[in-house]
């Protein structure tokens, strides 16, 4: 008899980013308190699931939003670097014209390509490191449930790839909310469904607060 594997990928909560940033994989960078309700909230949505595996960005807002897992399950968190936001040129800036970093020409060559992307890590990338790390949260959790707490942009990335989908899209289309779960169900090694659901839908403010 196959094995049926369920590897979800959730995404962190809202985080305290009053400047509006693109924060990427810098250090310091919390949930609000929105954030930890969130994280709360995905918790009790896993609460009478099979998971016997804990996977996370090594990101802080990734590990606060893992934390309540912890508690729930009784699991260690097993720190993933493949499962870290993705490399950007802007981070630590603000995005946009007026006062954002768009209105300096040195920026303008980043924005030449959106299908690699010019600005960041290749897309290609991206979706080969999460796959990866779904591999071994799948194997891991052979027959049961594991949870790997990402980012939006690898979450997404990844749920194309799986989708046999084109990897560049218009990021205000991204189907990721904050504290959304994609799941990835797996018989034996094949993927056979991939499901959202958003368990914290409603909980934040601010759904569009930059950074992801």
């Amino acid at each position: 008899m196959t094995d049926k594997t369920i590897v979800h990928l959730l995404r962190h909560g809202e985080v305290h980013n009053p400047e509006g940033v693109l924060y990427g994989r810098l250090p310091g960078y919390r949930l609000s308190e929105d954030g930890v309700l969130m994280a709360k909230a995905a918790a009790k949505w896993f609460a009478d699931r099979d998971v016997t595996a804990l996977f996370s960005s090594p990101l802080q807002r990734a590990l606060e939003t893992a934390a309540p897992l912890v508690d729930a399950f009784g699991l260690m968190v097993t720190v993933d670097e493949r499962l870290t936001e993705a490399a950007n040129h802007f981070e630590g800036l603000t995005f946009g014209v007026g006062k954002g970093s768009l209105r300096r020409p040195e920026h303008w060559r980043r924005l030449v390509n959106p299908f690699k992307p010019s600005w960041g890590e290749p897309y290609k990338e991206l979706a080969a490191r999460m796959k990866a790390a779904v591999i071994s949260a799948r194997e891991a959790a052979r027959g049961h449930e594991a949870v790997c707490v990402s980012h939006q942009l690898p979450i997404w990335v990844l749920r194309r790839r799986a989708e046999h989908r084109r990897l560049w899209h218009h990021p205000g289309k991204r189907q990721c909310g904050l504290c959304s779960v994609t799941s990835l169900t797996f018989e034996g090694t094949r993927l056979v469904e991939v499901s959202y659901c958003e368990p914290a839908a409603g909980l934040a403010k601010d759904p569009g607060v930059a950074g992801a």
